[in-house]
Order: structure tokens, then sequence, then C-alpha cells
């Protein structure tokens, strides 16, 4: 296995536990964020200085302004031959326009996107990027480190914007699947006839035609939580389910499903929604978002927590 030296810009949740799978998998990882706690340099002008040529950072940062500014000033720092990787949930048009800047100073760009959350430690991060066959190679070592074990779970989507374009319809799909869990929840809770829906979600996690980790994750919360009692049903939506149905709109797909669970997002917030509580149940256990609950007898409701 090659080993190799890489830059990581942002050790939250995901970049932290990113930052861990490749050292164990024996690559060197430079550090940076914003609380020097957690970071391993104090500046991004340490990071690009700590880094052997040609040099390889992975932002890891919220998507829009944040990741912009950070990829113009890594283009300020770097050389040429050098790679940008920008693993966040940016929208593929913010790639093609870091790739063309970057390329105005002879930096390479790697748009990826990244599934797994809080669980990608352990189990691996499903992997989809984009750019161009030789900056691709230059971090591939980094990619089949963090990648699930097994000959999936990693794909070299297309050019720049194909990563984070294909991980945009993954959360599209995922919108989808979670709101038809979440409506099933409700309508066997709501029935007479079932009186043990938790054990009949468990039931379907083996032998069925739905069976997923996501049905996995619901038991799991309902466990912890039977009936999911003392959570709202409020839902957030990170930008890409929109983004999925603009996409579905400018290429003249339908997307029916998808535009729905989106707008039952956005009724989530209007009143108390029982099956988004299933789905605010399950956003939590695999991302770790948060979640809003009820107050407590006498008290206030416990505060949003800002991914």
């Amino acid at each position: 296995m090659v080993r190799m030296e890489i830059g990581l810009v942002g050790l939250g949740k995901m970049g932290g536990n990113m930052r861990t799978r490749l050292q164990r998998a024996g690559h060197t990882v430079v550090g940076y964020d914003r609380n020097p706690e957690v970071a391993d340099v104090g500046s991004l002008e340490e990071l690009v200085a700590a880094l052997p040529s040609p040099k390889v950072v992975w932002v890891m940062v919220p998507a829009g302004d944040p990741t912009r500014e950070t990829v113009r000033a890594l283009g300020d720092l770097l050389d040429e031959g050098d790679l940008v990787v920008d693993g966040g949930n940016s929208r593929w048009t913010d790639d093609q326009a870091n790739a063309e800047l970057l390329a105005g100073r002879g930096v390479g760009f790697v748009d990826c996107g990244v599934s797994g959350g809080v669980w990608g430690l352990e189990n691996g991060y499903a992997l989809m990027y984009g750019g161009s066959d030789d900056d691709v190679a230059k971090v591939q070592p980094a990619f089949d480190a963090l990648k699930p074990e097994g000959d999936f779970g990693a794909v070299h989507a297309g050019t720049v914007g194909a990563g984070h374009f294909s991980k945009m319809v993954h959360n599209g799909i995922e919108y989808a699947v979670m709101q038809a869990y979440a409506e099933g929840w409700e309508l066997l809770e709501k029935a007479d006839l079932t009186t043990n829906v938790t054990e009949v979600f468990r039931s379907w996690r083996e032998g069925t035609v739905i069976r997923s980790w996501l049905l996995d994750l619901l038991v799991q919360a309902l466990d912890e939580t039977p009936s999911l009692e003392g959570i709202r049903g409020y839902a957030d939506d990170s930008g890409e389910g929109r983004w999925t149905v603009e996409a579905g709109i400018e290429n003249a797909v339908a997307t029916p499903a998808i535009t729905a669970a989106l707008y039952a997002r956005f009724v989530s917030r209007q009143d108390d929604s029982p099956a988004m509580k299933a789905v605010a149940a399950m956003r939590n256990q695999f991302g770790g978002h948060a979640m809003h609950t009820s107050p407590p007898p006498g008290g206030d409701a416990a505060p949003d927590r800002q991914d």
C-alpha cells in the first residue's frame, strides 16, 4: 500500500473521524481546524508548509462560503502540481468554479461526495469522486483507506462535479426512503390492529425487499425511544434535497417521490408531525443531526445544535 501525507482542513464530526481512519491505515495526516484543541497546526500556511510536494489538501468544512473561501486561500498557498479535494457537501456548480480558479494556478481539484456519517470511522465511507484520472490518482491511497472493505463503496463518478452531483442524488433518494418508512411507522402506530410496531419493523430487517441500513437505524431509534416520545416532528433539510429537485427540473426528469419528501419536511415546520419524528430520529442515528425536543415541565426546549 502506498502511504501518503495529506492535509485535512476541518476536524469536526466527519473530518475528525476521517483523520483517525486515515491514520489507522498508516497515512500521515496534518490537520487544521479553527478549534486549536483538535488541530495539529495553527494555520493553513503551517499546514501547507508541513506537506511534501506534490501536496494534497482535503477540505471538510461547511458548503458554500466557508468552502469557497478555504479553496481560494489554498490556491494562494499551493504550487503547480498540488491538489485540493473538497469532501464536503458542496453544490456541483461550486466544484466547477473552484476547479477553474485553481487550474489558473496549476493546482488540481477533485470533488468527493462522502456518505457514512458518524458510523464511517468503523464501517468506512461511501465515496463518489469527480476529476481527471491524474488528479484522482494523487489521492487514491486516501480513497482506498476511507472506503468500506470489499469491492464496492467508492467510485470515480466522472469529471469535476460528478462526485457531488452523485452524492446530491444519493441524498435525494435518502429523503424519499426515509419518508416512506416514516409514513409507514405513523400508519402502524395510528391503526388499532398493530400492538407492537417496533417488532414489526424489526421483523422487516431480515428477508424482506425493504430491508436497509435506514430501517436498521429506525429500529434502533425505536428501541431507544419507544413511540419516539419527546421528539418534535420537525426535520431540517441539508440543501441537497432541494438541489436534487432543481436538477430534475433543469433536466426534465420527474422526481415526484423525492420532491414530496422534501415538501414533507417543509410541512413539518408548521405543525408537529408524527411521521417527522421518525425522520428526525433516523437523521440523528446516522448523522448525529440535531433533534428538536419537547420542553420538560417548567423548562425550555433543548437548544438546537448546529452541525
